[in-house]
């Protein structure tokens, strides 16, 4: 299985380690967020500072004014860091000491961005706009991401391109202290993060947008009163759940075929994606075409116990054979992967050819030893 370290690009230029320490853990590249979500990251590697508050979604690579003149939509620049280019320099450190960079690319989630343009966000079926989702299906997103990526890659030496967030978000995925965990069944988040814009109402042929709003408030009204959180969406009429998910999956296409237009012939494309094409966030449901777009296809397999090792075989079996399947776990969770050794080598027996690993920065001396673990198993992988 080949491994792909994640890493912020303050980690790789703020700690003189990291470089010898990433050449002897053996990852075979190290995908560096040149764009990126509001975040505050622990950094247990640098001696200056326990943490870098990033305040808003930013780019790490110059916001050229010839690039973004006349947008609404256009990246913060990020004064948390020193450097005017901190991804790029992280990316040209790690060329130049032999290890090869990956851009890792977040393109729909900007709290910013969101706030200060609600019109361009995901609305639900009560009229509630997420600040943090950009909606695909707003030609300004599309436009916005293409140029976020173009900018993102521009004059730099890249192994691969990690989209993340190529696609809609939904009601739940990170929103300052989030306080909805837990409280909504699956079937309630799923009709919540449908997003109901007028731009995603232009997509449902035949069907009238006011009565849509409203089915779907009807049925997340009745679930919220049962209290069962195992209960499920199948009660909304099929000929509404066609039309709004055919919709969204256009919108979704749209949006990557703006971004990939942007990169050179031959990128190699890793789509962070899920196979239940319902879902939304970070790795959102793949569309019936996305995988011909992609060298690779990363599955969140976050942690064990929770189907990973299965959707990893169902995703062999349902991909083309030329498209690999990666799995994204985690080595910094509140609780530590029991055997994580165990659990990489399952994934790769299911059909994983890599491992998506998380995080090289923030993964602090205490779980280094997980990090090698994973990479080990993952290398002993036949």
């Amino acid at each position: 299985m080949k491994v792909t370290g994640y890493a912020y690009s303050w980690d790789v230029l703020g700690d003189p380690g990291f470089v010898g320490r990433v050449r002897d853990l053996g990852v075979d590249e190290v995908a560096v967020a040149l764009t990126y979500h509001s975040t505050r990251a622990a950094t247990p590697h640098l001696a200056e500072r326990t943490s870098v508050i990033a305040r808003t979604a930013a780019s790490y690579r110059p916001v050229r004014e010839e690039a973004w003149q006349g947008r609404e939509l256009r990246p913060a620049t990020p004064d948390w860091v020193a450097r005017p280019d901190s991804g790029g320099d992280a990316v040209r450190l790690l060329n130049a000491a032999g290890i090869p960079a990956a851009a890792w690319v977040v393109l729909t989630h900007n709290s910013q961005l969101g706030t200060e343009f609600p019109q361009y966000t995901v609305h639900n079926c009560f009229g509630e706009s997420y600040p943090w989702a950009l909606c695909p299906a707003q030609p300004a997103v599309r436009e916005y991401a293409a140029t976020l990526t173009a900018e993102a890659v521009a004059g730099l030496e890249l192994s691969s391109v990690l989209l993340e967030a190529c696609g809609p978000l939904g009601a739940v995925h990170q929103h300052q202290h989030e306080k909805t965990d837990g409280v909504w069944a699956p079937a309630v988040a799923r009709l919540l993060s449908i997003c109901c814009c007028d731009a995603c109402a232009e997509g449902w042929p035949g069907l009238d947008p006011a009565e849509v709003r409203e089915t779907l408030r009807t049925e997340v009204r009745r679930l919220l009163e049962t209290g069962d959180l195992t209960m499920t969406e199948d009660r909304l009429p099929a000929a509404l759940k066609d039309a709004v998910l055919t919709g969204r999956q256009r919108a979704t296409d749209a949006l990557r075929a703006a971004v990939l237009a942007e990169l050179a012939p031959g990128t190699r494309i890793v789509l962070h994606g899920a196979l239940d094409p319902w879902v939304t966030g970070a790795l959102p449901g793949l569309t019936p075409t996305a995988a011909d777009d992609a060298a690779v296809v990363v599955l969140q397999n976050w942690a064990p116990g929770q189907g990973s090792v299965d959707a990893v075989a169902a995703a062999r079996e349902a991909l083309p054979e030329d498209v690999a399947v990666g799995s994204y776990i985690t080595a910094v969770a509140a609780s530590a992967v029991a055997d994580i050794e165990a659990y990489v080598t399952l994934l790769g027996k299911a059909g994983a050819a890599e491992l998506h690993l998380y995080h090289l920065g923030l993964a602090g001396p205490g779980r280094w030893p997980d990090l090698h673990a994973a990479t080990a198993a993952a290398h002993a992988v036949p």
